[in-house]
């Protein structure tokens, strides 16, 4: 990882070409905007969080997922502001004068054509293009399909388990991360151990099925074409087969990988859903079923091409 990542506070001024945005997804539509930043602005947590919680959505990212990849779009710098009731209140001119002007010292800003900033969202792309200290540059919304690309959209795609059209609206695949986590170990008993991580409930999860996948333990390697991850089957669900007791679970089956990673953070990247969640009526059943999961995925990713 080359990028800087500090908080607001901490920035000291230089003249920065930054991108403003919340950027959950870091989809084509906000890669449009990083274009060309050196310094990327962000909120931590998602705005929504703290001014109106009771509408605030599931993120598609983790900030350590999000930061990966804005360092894979080659930025120096990732400025986060500790979003809170206080600096909510802040009024949009004092967020141009306090944060991109004196703290940062902005020369060039790019936003989104929909970008609004400040309390009450009062301030938008015109007050920033007026102020005559940076040069600003407004980006028009990207269409895939025809459709705008939002971060609610790829939400849908992703919930749907379409994380094939969520992939050509992020420009990569969907992807999660979370420790790795001690199961029943009837993967295991079955030949397919697997290593399971419990999603988190602030984040966005695929719909219950199984996908074709590449994992990794060492998640910086799992950004960039996916060259040291290793090809998975994953099952997203509860496993309707046997009676387990145990809530939503995401289990990879790493193909051709021997090793522990319990305890380690593991990445999933998920590429292709193979079908839905079903219950078999015997495990031989179900074992014939894996067997014929773990060799589509195989040949899925061995076929894939960032």
């Amino acid at each position: 990882m080359s990028i800087k990542v500090t908080q607001l506070h901490d920035a000291e001024p230089r003249d920065r070409h930054v991108a403003i945005g919340t950027f959950d997804g870091v989809h084509l539509g906000h890669q449009a905007v990083i274009d060309d930043a050196d310094t990327v602005l962000t909120f931590d947590p998602h705005p929504l969080t703290v001014i109106h919680p009771e509408v605030a959505p599931k993120l598609l990212m983790t900030p350590e997922v999000k930061r990966d990849v804005i360092d894979g779009l080659g930025v120096e710098q990732l400025v986060v502001i500790p979003f809170d009731r206080e600096f909510s209140k802040h009024s949009a001119e004092d967020f141009v004068e306090t944060v991109l002007v004196e703290r940062l010292g902005a020369k060039r800003v790019s936003v989104g054509e929909n970008f609004r900033f400040g309390a009450k969202a009062k301030g938008d792309v015109e007050m920033l293009r007026a102020d005559e200290r940076f040069e600003t540059r407004v980006v028009p919304l990207v269409e895939v399909d025809g459709e705008t690309v939002s971060s609610t959209r790829v939400r849908g795609l992703v919930a749907a388990g379409e994380v094939e059209q969520a992939m050509r609206c992020l420009g990569a695949p969907f992807m999660m991360e979370s420790e790795v986590v001690t199961g029943d170990q009837r993967g295991r008993e079955l030949g397919f151990p697997t290593a399971n991580i419990v999603p988190d409930d602030a984040l966005v999860v695929p719909g219950h099925g199984v996908y074709a996948a590449f994992a990794n333990g060492h998640p910086a390697a799992v950004n960039v074409g996916f060259a040291n991850g290793h090809p998975a089957a994953v099952n997203v669900g509860i496993r309707p087969t046997f009676e387990t007791g145990r809530g939503l679970l995401i289990e990879s089956y790493l193909i051709d990988f021997r090793g522990d990673l319990y305890g380690q953070n593991l990445r999933v990247a998920f590429v292709e859903r193979l079908r839905g969640e079903r219950r078999f009526d015997s495990a031989e059943r179900l074992i014939e079923a894996m067997k014929e999961d773990v060799e589509r995925a195989r040949a899925i990713c061995a076929t894939y091409r960032p």
